[in-house]
């Protein structure tokens, strides 16, 4: 009973993920350009760069997801990022679980 509790509680926190919500991302700037450049905080888990399909081109915004609470750390930690000479904003994306956003939903 025991060790089946403490695997389920195994399986949670290598599932859990900690985000970033990245805008005035520069046009020329790529996903991969955009982990290589956060890679220096930590171990870049995802960077989502999502596209607008009438221009072809990114919406100058991401997600970045890291592995650990140390490397969010690392990135806050920064006053501020420059990628391209255009400054990046960066909020830290706060997770809930599913049943507390349909309790403050209600």
């Amino acid at each position: 009973m025991a060790a089946a509790r403490a695997v389920r509680a195994a399986g949670r926190r290598s599932r859990r993920v900690f985000d970033f919500f990245v805008a005035e991302v520069p046009w020329t700037v790529s996903s991969k350009e955009l982990k290589e450049y956060f890679s220096q905080f930590g171990s870049v888990q995802r960077c989502q760069l999502p596209f607008d399909r009438d221009t072809g081109f990114h919406r100058r915004y991401c997600w970045i997801k890291f592995s650990t609470p140390e490397e969010v750390q690392n990135v806050l930690q920064k006053d501020f990022h420059i990628l391209e000479g255009s400054k990046l904003t960066l909020k830290q994306q706060i997770h809930r679980r599913r049943s507390q956003r349909n309790n403050q939903s209600e």
